[in-house]
């Protein structure tokens, strides 16, 4: 009986250890724009000297204002469903790739889009009920965020 307490007891940390799958494009997060700029409108590449590791994730940053901000609370600036592509985790439970310069601010969060070769699914997003879209990804990335 012990013994499978103790194996129940490693199974149960072993699932928590686990990491999210992140996208982290050409080595970072938001394919290195700055998630701090994102909150102001603005999608900037981050600058290699401004660098944080969060979660095992890197993040650029423009500025080392917006570096030390990100730093205070990182939690509120990650990018939602790993930084995928919103409108693609909630439409297929699927893991896209994102354009940066693609975002949306809303409920608090930054939501990332793909846009190329003439689809931009941040307007689909916007089209097709968002919040409705939202919900649906949400539920989705519950049931992929751990798979690579």
């Amino acid at each position: 009986m012990r013994s499978l307490i103790i194996i129940f007891t490693l199974a149960i940390s072993s699932l928590s250890a686990q990491s999210i799958d992140y996208n982290i494009k050409k080595g970072y997060a938001a394919n290195g724009y700055d998630v701090v700029a994102y909150f102001n409108n603005n999608a900037i590449e981050g600058n290699k000297k401004f660098t944080a590791l969060y979660d095992d994730v890197k993040y650029k940053f423009s500025s080392e204002n917006n570096l030390n901000t990100f730093k205070k609370d990182p939690k509120m600036y990650i990018p939602q469903y790993g930084g995928y592509c919103a409108y693609a985790v909630a439409l297929k439970s699927s893991k896209v790739s994102i354009n940066p310069k693609t975002f949306q601010i809303k409920y608090g969060k930054l939501y990332l889009f793909y846009n190329a070769w003439g689809t931009n699914t941040l307007n689909l997003w916007k089209i097709e009920n968002e919040n409705a879209l939202k919900e649906k990804a949400d539920i989705n990335w519950e049931n992929i965020k751990f798979k690579k």
